[in-house]
């Protein structure tokens, strides 16, 4: 049987108090049949070690209602210290110590996220008016460098990737995780994303969406909350660049990617 290629997104407020041995056991069960690429998030222990540092994070919000971090020189210093050190490496020793054969690569490595330098950001200031600023080392994905990540993925790897990208100049850019896994399923025309979140899926009013289409999705992004509003935009993004379909879904759950692809949980959405 031919082997799928998945993208597998875990989100660090899943990560807080370890890894979820239901995870690791899913992702194993993943792996040793098809080709998977885990890409992480980690903002949180960002924001924590930031102000244990004395460093204070800034947010932003632009006019369409997307929060992010503002990322300053220091700031980018803390993040990729987080992100490509402690976080990524902790991700690899707990998958290698289940026996999975893991590798830890930010973007920068290979060059694999090739950005933009974002010159200015558009926000909405306490007013809500929109003002420019300075976009500091915020980047926006141009392409990936899918040849290294096949390179891993036939070799048997699964590599472990921290939201890290890298611009012409060799300047290193903070780019949202969710949309780094976008950019590298879309690459690898990948048949499916697990987005693991702490929430069931997509919650409109107070139900969890089982399912919508890219329109219906674009449509909802308006009532959609900050963080969620991210994941599914970047489900958009994944599904117009040729992904057959995303699940977001929490990755608290028992098998929660293999329920997520047999649609028994979560949020699919699909090109339609």
């Amino acid at each position: 049987m031919q082997q799928k290629t998945f993208v597998v997104k875990i989100g660090g407020s899943i990560l807080k108090s370890g890894f979820p041995e239901s995870f690791l056991k899913d992702l194993k069960s993943l792996y040793e049949h098809d080709k998977v690429v885990l890409v992480h998030g980690g903002a949180d222990l960002v924001t924590q070690t930031a102000k244990a540092m004395g460093k204070e994070q800034k947010f932003i919000v632009s006019p369409d209602g997307m929060r992010s971090r503002y990322t300053d020189k220091e700031t980018m210093e803390v993040y990729t210290m987080v992100m490509a050190g402690k976080i990524n490496k902790q991700l690899v020793a707990w998958l290698q110590s289940y026996g999975i054969r893991a590798v830890g690569v930010s973007g920068v490595d290979g060059f694999l996220l090739r950005a933009i330098r974002k010159k200015k950001l558009i926000v909405l200031d306490e007013r809500g008016r929109k003002i420019a600023i300075d976009g500091g080392y915020t980047g926006k994905i141009e392409a990936v460098n899918k040849e290294f990540l096949e390179a891993l993925l036939n070799l048997r790897y699964l590599p472990v990737v921290a939201p890290i990208a890298m611009d012409d100049e060799y300047q290193l850019l903070n780019v949202d995780s969710d949309r780094a896994a976008a950019y590298i399923a879309g690459a690898l025309k990948a048949d499916a994303i697990v987005i693991c979140t702490d929430v069931e899926g997509v919650i409109i009013g107070e139900t969890v969406r089982r399912k919508m289409s890219v329109e219906e999705a674009k449509k909802n992004l308006e009532v959609i909350g900050h963080g969620m509003k991210k994941k599914v935009y970047a489900a958009v993004e994944a599904l117009q660049m040729g992904v057959k379909e995303v699940v977001i879904t929490s990755g608290l759950k028992e098998e929660p990617m293999t329920q997520a692809l047999n649609h028994e949980v979560g949020t699919l959405i699909v090109y339609e």
